[in-house]
């Protein structure tokens, strides 16, 4: 160490740039092999994507050539017929009537489904819920009702209720109480079991945990995720209007299969800016309520 201080300070400055140097260009090295292996990867992984997208292709006689050349075609004929005229604005109440009934029945659908969904998630939880099977039954019931597609209750709905609101109705119930059962149950584990514990301490009821930790703590993901379903539900209950033969989904049915494509994009500019409209309400109440 003292020959190293008694050194001439342009040798030691030397030194240092030399070990610097060393230190730098090894860094660089395993910098330039890090990117070249995640560059090899993510082109090993591209074509094995190109290659099953080509073999699927194959299988199912897709031209992918033929749609590439038909493409521009399609595009044209879609903004030269897609175009609302003077004369769809004759069919604006109709289509606002209808509209106003699918977002009702999408708002009904998702509070009655979130109300069920809460109670269901707080008797399943792992931080207050029943102990024993419950949190495993709980959980299977939201699987069981989530990965079911609104479509398909739809059709099964189809046989039982027929054609009606109320198949429409119980399609977007079903499918947002088991999503909104699986969100709640995360949502009430994850931000009550601090509070619920300090509660249980002071001898609290069951009735005490869930008014002052379960609600108060959970309330605001809760409207969130209820806002955020509402949303979803008006986009999807555009498709099973058509299927129930209700709603703004069955006008554009009807308009669409009648060649009236004005008023049929008419329909469609409608629903876009009631979603679009419902999308910006529930970021603003999140924003405040957050």
């Amino acid at each position: 160490m003292l020959s190293v201080l008694l050194k001439p300070k342009s040798e030691r400055d030397e030194e240092n740039r030399k070990i610097t140097g060393m230190v730098g260009d090894e860094a660089l090295k395993k910098a330039s092999g890090f990117f070249r292996r995640r560059s090899l990867a993510i082109l090993v992984v591209s074509l094995i994507l190109i290659t099953v997208n080509i073999i699927s292709g194959g299988f199912l006689k897709f031209d992918f050539l033929q749609t590439v050349i038909d493409l521009p075609g399609g595009i044209v004929w879609m903004f030269t017929n897609f175009i609302p005229s003077a004369r769809s604005l004759e069919r604006m109440p109709t289509i606002l009537d209808q509209l106003l009934s699918t977002v009702l029945i999408s708002i009904a659908a998702s509070c009655f489904a979130g109300i069920l969904a809460f109670i269901l998630a707080v008797l399943g939880s792992q931080s207050v819920g029943i102990k024993g099977p419950m949190p495993l039954i709980v959980r299977a019931i939201a699987s069981l009702f989530r990965n079911i597609p609104t479509v398909a209750w739809a059709l099964i709905l189809l046989f039982s209720f027929k054609q009606s609101e109320f198949t429409g109705f119980l399609a977007l119930f079903l499918t947002s109480f088991g999503y909104l059962t699986r969100c709640f149950l995360e949502t009430i584990d994850e931000v009550s079991g601090g509070a619920v514990e300090a509660l249980k301490a002071t001898g609290a009821s069951y009735g005490q945990l869930i008014a002052q930790a379960v609600v108060p703590l959970s309330a605001t993901a809760v409207i969130s995720w209820i806002l955020y379903m509402i949303e979803t539900n008006v986009r999807d209950a555009t498709l099973i209007g058509i299927l129930t033969g209700t709603g703004i989904g069955f006008v554009f049915d009807m308009f669409y299969k009648s060649f009236r494509y004005d008023i049929a994009a008419m329909v469609i500019l409608c629903i876009v800016v009631v979603v679009v409209a419902l999308e910006m309400l529930s970021n603003y109440i999140r924003r405040v309520i957050m």
